[in-house]
């Protein structure tokens, strides 16, 4: 049997990928219609996938609710992890040690570097006891999303020695880097004016072990996203890149279809957006 961190989901998901050259959908669940359509649409790619969920689920859901998410995933026909991402309040993460998730992304990026370093550290040897994985941010990406606070500063970008120093100083199992890349709307210029792929590609380079994560990826520009895997990203956040479209729908929709038919429509939507951004990922495929 497979030792730790390679019997974690999570870990097994992203590991493929990095050897595979690809990326894979991490999708930002809110509720049940995220989760099923994210699962029905890997399933239908044959293709492995993440779903992700905020902290505010563990405390507006509850319990019961992270060990359905755990259980529809691992119940799935392919590989698919169940990620804790941003968790940015220390009392947060410990309560997420206790519950069924395949990883957590500990965010103490706010922090001064040291602090940050000292306390993913200790999180990633409380996390090993447990076979769960863990993820953490370098550098500040900045913005607001559910649960994250915004941050009305310049982005502080990540140095490649730091992460270098990081990965290797915490032992943490994923790393997502600060490119230029933001939480929520981009300012004029979008992606393609902020994104710093040379710093991408130093990063890789100095940390070639490294399995990286891109957060910020809205809107999707089709060839930059190809680039920064070829830079090696392997797993990409996505969130309101599925949203709009579902919302819109539920917007037009509610009051005039039936409650069944109203999710079993929304949840197509969503399955839509979903496999286009796996097929862009490449990992269509890739769990047959």
């Amino acid at each position: 049997m497979a030792e730790y961190p390679y019997n974690n989901r999570t870990f097994q998901i992203l590991d493929a990928a990095e050897k595979g050259g690809y990326a894979v959908a991490a999708f930002n669940c809110y509720n049940t219609d995220g989760i099923l359509g994210s699962i029905k649409a890997a399933e239908k790619l044959k293709a492995p996938a993440i779903i992700e969920i905020f902290p505010w689920s563990m405390h507006f859901h509850g319990p019961e609710f992270i060990k359905f998410a755990y259980e529809a995933c691992h119940a799935a026909s392919v590989p698919i992890a169940l990620h804790l991402d941003h968790c940015t309040l220390e009392p947060d993460v410990y309560k997420a040690l206790e519950l069924p998730f395949d990883s957590i992304m500990v965010d103490a990026s706010s922090q001064d570097p040291e602090e940050n370093i000292k306390f993913v550290r200790h999180i990633v040897e409380l996390a090993k006891e447990r076979g769960i994985t863990i993820e953490a941010e370098l550098g500040r990406i900045v913005g607001g999303e559910d649960g994250v606070p915004t941050v009305d500063m310049e982005t502080l970008y990540t140095e490649p020695e730091l992460a270098a120093e990081f990965i290797e100083g915490t032992g943490v199992h994923f790393l997502a880097p600060s490119i230029g890349n933001v939480h929520g709307p981009y300012p004029p210029g979008g992606p393609e004016k902020y994104w710093q792929l040379d710093r991408l590609e130093m990063i890789k380079k100095l940390s070639p072990s490294a399995i990286l994560v891109l957060h910020g990826a809205f809107p999707i520009i089709d060839d930059l996203m190809k680039k920064t895997i070829e830079l090696g990203i392997r797993k990409v956040n996505l969130n309101k890149n599925l949203h709009d479209h579902y919302l819109e729908f539920l917007g037009n929709n509610v009051g005039k279809l039936e409650m069944t038919q109203l999710q079993e429509k929304s949840i197509a939507v969503w399955m839509e957006e979903a496999e286009r951004s796996i097929k862009l990922l490449g990992s269509d495929g890739k769990a047959a």
